[in-house]
């Protein structure tokens, strides 16, 4: 609630606890800490009810309060917590670990010290600033907008932005029209040559959405193909690096190049080749001017070029030529403007008559943008619940004279600014925060939850519940009230969010009257006044620019957060100049020996207040041991940091850890670290060849997230770490791996013989040689343990029989299926049209043994599927038409169908028959996934139909591979 209270929130609690009988605190002090809880719990109240209010109705002398009392509430906590951590010391005793404890150790020596500390005048002074402030206006009159309340995660949310996509232009104009301007089919001369084509509309029509589904729909069409979002004020070379990137899947040496030799690179690399490239957000001529210059080498190979802009001046600049067309995106028509709105809050059941005019009325003023349309029915669609009517006509009132061409962003920004003060106080500052982002960034969920809960954005609500998990929920409520884009993974789930650049410019507006984030973007400004910075975030966009280090903030003590971005980092500040910092993140920021700035990473133990640290992907190979004296630490993010390879010892002083991720690579802790880490609930990427260590997770009772790594692990190895297991009752994912070999068929044996799995578990992945005999004991012994079992990632299992099939198909959770054999026997398998009924992410691959076969009506909620054929197999067992049941089947096919078909010991003709039968059958899908069909072996050039196709020495299976 920062951006509404400040720190008022959560200072009540901390001045609460001191004011327990048991402290016997000195009767002045104690008096004084009792009037200023009393002014600040008034304070708070009002200053919500002011935050309910837009700032164009709010009293400039209210506002202006209000800024008062929230500078100073970071004052005083700032006071109370330099205070604290000086009489509490670095080492916190071993049962008293928690803030209670904190203050009961505090308040035992607060009448020796206070004197020498100051706090008590420090709260004197406090409580007086505080009266002058409040005698400067009339106490807490305000006309608040009542308090919303929160609603649960809307289950149509994916559906709703499939069916926005729809509208704008995946069966309508996509097809007709710019499908049509893109001159894909045809032999001439016209369709060989380079095309441009621009797609130019005002904020929020949907031009990034149908560029994307077009993307989508033709990419397999091209021999490499890019998909690279510009936005305001790009670096040049960031762009040219990211088409590259995309078009080779390769980052090697780019960074080391400068403009013109990744142009020249550019040129070689698209020399003989037919590709696809989408520059969405274009702002500037300029910009294209040199994109262009990028993509002049005209290969005649029948190559597009797609950009996106709101700019009509720069998308007339892209199409000079009669040959380039410009197309023009049109708001929606009322019936599809209708379809999408009645679709989010009524689901299927249509408008209620009462409600018919009042959305006529509001849908006007939406003038059929989709962005305006999806987040306005998100604010009247609480969860389930439709609001009354009462609050659509009040919404109605406030959207001033709707959207047209020539106000659109006026008007926009109106519409965005009714869902932001529809908001709870509490999603207001999570959402305020994501303006730390630049424009256009992929923003992962998990990483954004943990900075809210390192920064005191969230609170517990029920006593015990996850921080983690109430965030969560933030980040879900605001998903589902359109704010945040979402981003799904392939099995459905939102794993990342976007921020739409038009709610981006509201919010980073907003933050800049509230002074909540300061922007130093490169452009030789900071985003907000200098005199009170509290959170920083550094983004240094143009990478040509040397910007001089952040040594003119005066404040700089003060900050309590800084997010640094790549480039940026080499002007960030000493980290000795940050006294009271609660979260750093250097996030892919380069602080390996070969960089000047990985000295400064030894001044980390000065930061006694952190609570953050994020160092993915830094390069970094060794961990400060001064690491240990942040008593205060919850998250340390190491993954992605290939040189690291040991945590230090002092790591066992963390003991409100709750976050370590060293993932994907795998470091050794020192035995001991991780039996004092009680307050573990992610613990990611350990390498574990110590019994000792072993034993030591079972001591981490509340760990939800378990990734460990064996290697050449002994049968008291495994029984140690099972046992281990067995005391963790809250465990929801457990990624296990080792290296191949006999002793891991016993860890999957031992799993299944001794281990419950807790009813919480939501993903299971085992990379190693494994049996289905631990998965189907758990099954048999109590199904219900797997009732929440959404993803299965098996990628090494012997064999899968009939049998198997039948029992995971019964898991009625699981959502993502992906399993492989070495060794299969079993010739036939059918997917059963009763199984599998939440199924989005289906792989199956049983090598060249198998033939894998659908009924009608199988995998009904399947957006992916990836199946093996052994044509061999099918052609002796009578399935000569190569008929798998493919054809009206897998209705809800979307992404992509992958066939690896082997082809070992057929005639070259049968592997051409099964391919053919396979591609027509998967053809006629009502929704045109892409196909993807693999042979292995490859057909040999000049290969006969009679020739016999034989794998090689590796066998199948690793040619597949």
């Amino acid at each position: 609630m920062d951006i509404v209270t400040g720190a008022i929130a959560k200072l009540i609690p901390k001045l609460g606890e001191l004011l327990v009988g048991e402290y016997k605190l000195h009767k002045g002090v104690k008096k004084n800490i009792e009037d200023l809880l009393k002014e600040l719990k008034t304070m708070n109240a009002a200053l919500i009810k002011i935050g309910e209010v837009p700032p164009d109705q709010l009293d400039s002398q209210d506002k202006l309060w209000a800024d008062e009392v929230r500078e100073l509430s970071y004052v005083i906590e700032d006071a109370v917590d330099k205070f604290l951590v000086r009489v509490h010391g670095v080492e916190p005793d071993d049962n008293t670990n928690g803030f209670k404890g904190l203050m009961k150790r505090t308040t035992k020596l607060l009448k020796k010290v206070v004197d020498k500390h100051g706090i008590a005048h420090a709260i004197k002074d406090i409580k007086k600033e505080l009266q002058e402030v409040a005698a400067r206006r009339d106490r807490n009159k305000f006309d608040g907008i009542a308090s919303i309340p929160t609603e649960a995660i809307d289950p149509r949310l994916r559906a709703l932005y499939i069916e926005a996509a729809e509208l704008v232009g995946i069966y309508g104009k996509r097809d007709q029209e710019l499908m049509s301007l893109l001159s894909l089919e045809g032999d001439d001369a016209s369709t060989k040559k380079l095309k441009k084509v621009s797609i130019v509309g005002f904020g929020g029509l949907g031009k990034t959405t149908l560029a994307k589904a077009v993307y989508e729909k033709i990419k397999g069409d091209f021999d490499c193909h890019a998909f690279v979002p510009v936005g305001q004020n790009p670096d040049k070379k960031k762009v040219f690096r990211d088409i590259l990137m995309d078009l080779s899947n390769s980052n090697s040496d780019l960074a080391l190049l400068d403009e013109r030799q990744l142009i020249n690179k550019l040129h070689k690399f698209l020399e003989n080749k037919r590709y696809l490239v989408i520059i969405d957000d274009v702002w500037d001529e300029g910009l294209w001017k040199d994109i262009n210059l990028a993509f002049s080498n005209r290969n005649n190979l029948g190559s597009r070029l797609i950009i996106t802009t709101r700019i009509f001046g720069v998308s007339e600049s892209c199409c000079s030529s009669a040959d380039d067309p410009v197309y023009e995106i049109e708001p929606l028509s009322i019936d599809d403007s209708s379809k999408l709105f009645y679709t989010r809050i009524f689901s299927d059941s249509g408008c209620p008559k009462e409600f018919e005019q009042v959305s006529k009325d509001i849908l006007k003023k939406c003038g059929g943008v989709p962005l305006a349309i999806i987040t306005i029915a998100s604010a009247l669609a609480s969860g389930q619940q439709v609001k009354p009517k009462h609050e659509w006509d009040i919404l109605l009132q406030s959207l001033g004279s709707g959207v047209t061409k020539d106000n659109s962003l006026v008007e926009m920004r109106r519409i965005l600014s009714f869902s932001y003060y529809n908001l709870p106080s509490h999603l207001k500052t999570c959402l305020l925060y994501l303006c730390i982002y630049p424009e256009d960034s992929m923003i992962h969920r998990d990483r954004l939850i943990w900075k809210w809960v390192a920064e005191g954005f969230v609170h517990h609500g029920d006593q015990g519940t996850s921080l983690f998990l109430v965030g969560l929920n933030y980040f879900n409520q605001l998903i589902n009230r359109s704010m945040l884009q979402p981003i799904y993974s392939d099995m459905g789930n939102v794993y990342a969010c976007r921020v739409h650049d038009m709610v981006l410019d509201l919010i980073c507006n907003l933050s800049h009257e509230a002074k909540f984030v300061n922007v130093f973007d490169g452009t030789g400004n900071i985003m907000s006044s200098q005199s009170n910075v509290r959170r920083l975030s550094l983004q240094n966009k143009n990478e040509d620019h040397q910007a001089k280090p952040l040594t003119n903030i005066m404040s700089i003590s003060q900050v309590r957060s800084i997010t640094i971005f790549p480039p940026a980092v080499s002007i960030m500040p000493a980290l000795s100049r940050f006294e009271v910092l609660r979260v750093l993140d250097l996030s892919d920021c380069n602080l390996g020996e070969s960089s000047s700035l990985q000295p400064n990473l030894k001044g980390v133990g000065h930061l006694i207040h952190l609570r953050y640290l994020g160092l993915s992907g830094t390069r970094i190979s060794k961990l400060p041991a001064e690491i240990g004296t942040l008593q205060f630490l919850e998250v340390l993010d190491l993954g992605y940091n290939h040189e690291l390879d040991e945590l230090p010892s002092t790591l066992f002083k963390l003991r409100r850890l709750i976050y370590l991720n060293v993932s994907p690579y795998k470091v050794v802790p020192t035995p001991g670290v991780l039996q004092n880490m009680t307050s573990i609930e992610v613990l990611r990427g350990i390498f574990v060849s110590l019994n000792i260590i072993a034993q030591e997770l079972g001591k981490l009772a509340r760990l939800r997230e378990l990734q460990i790594y064996f290697k050449d692990g002994s049968l008291d190895l495994y029984e140690g770490f099972v046992k281990s297991l067995c005391n963790l009752h809250h465990i929801e994912s457990l990624i296990v791996s080792c290296n191949s070999g006999e002793t891991s068929f016993e860890l999957m044996d031992l799993l299944g013989e001794q281990w419950v799995p807790p009813v919480h578990l939501r993903e299971f992945v085992s990379h190693m040689p494994s049996q289905l005999s631990a998965l189907r004991g758990w099954i048999k012994r109590d199904p219900s343990h797997l009732s929440n079992l959404s993803e299965l990632i098996l990628p090494t299992v012997k064999e899968v029989q009939q049998e198997d099939v039948e029992i995971i198909g019964g898991l009625l959770s699981l959502r993502r299926l992906w399993i492989k054999t070495t060794h299969q026997t079993q010739r036939l398998l059918v997917i059963r049209a009763d199984g599998f009924r939440c199924m989005v992410d289906f792989h199956l691959n049983c090598g060249s043994a198998t033939q894998i076969m659908f009924e009608s009506g199988a995998l009904p909620r399947a957006e992916e599927v990836c199946f093996s054929l052994g044509v061999r197999v099918a052609k002796e067992d009578g399935n000569r038409g190569f008929d798998l049941g493919l054809q009206g089947n897998l209705l809800s096919l979307r992404r992509v169908v992958w066939v690896k078909m082997y082809c070992g010991g057929a005639r070259v003709g049968e592997a051409k028959e099964a391919k053919a039968a396979v591609r027509h059958a998967l053809e006629d899908h009502p929704n045109h996934p892409p196909i993807q069909i693999n042979m292995f072996p490859r057909i040999a050039e000049g290969a006969q139909d009679d020739d016999l196709m034989c794998y090689p020495a590796g066998g199948p299976i690793s040619d597949a591979e």
